[in-house]
């Protein structure tokens, strides 16, 4: 990634931090793309995401764990950021350190939860965990590129 800022983000990594809705691409195991609308929060070149274990992609990232995440701030233009997903256990007891960081993650998108245990409970009966993409390259696309 090339063109830092004084915070040592690139211009382009900056549209992450701004947005928490994109696509995410993962591969089946035969090689075809699979893609899901997905809310993230992006800091320090890391995407976080909460999943379900039982998601095809959980599925195909346990299989490869590489992917891609898209944005488009405006319809002329798009950020696509490419990287290696690591996945965590699920949450198993309400509030763990899983339970803890999808909290954490569902904070930078929306709002403190009004009833956290309430979640807590929530991620463990839904079997989520998190994706970390870790991002090692972003590029830029659309009408001026």
């Amino acid at each position: 990634m090339t063109g830092l800022t004084a915070s040592g983000e690139t211009h382009l990594e900056r549209w992450f931090g701004r947005l928490s809705t994109g696509v995410l691409a993962t591969l089946h195991p035969d090689g075809r793309p699979q893609l899901s609308t997905v809310r993230f929060a992006y800091r320090d070149r890391v995407a976080r995401l909460s999943l379900t274990e039982t998601r095809v992609k959980t599925r195909n990232l346990r299989h490869d764990p590489r992917a891609a995440l898209y944005i488009q701030p405006r319809f002329e233009e798009f950020f696509v950021a490419e990287g290696t997903a690591e996945l965590t256990a699920t949450s198993t007891t309400p509030g763990d350190d899983i339970g803890r960081e999808l909290a954490a993650i569902y904070e930078a998108i929306a709002r403190p939860h009004p009833d956290r245990d309430d979640y807590f409970h929530a991620m463990v009966a839904d079997r989520r965990l998190v994706l970390r993409l870790h991002v090692d390259h972003i590029y830029r696309g659309g009408t001026d590129t």
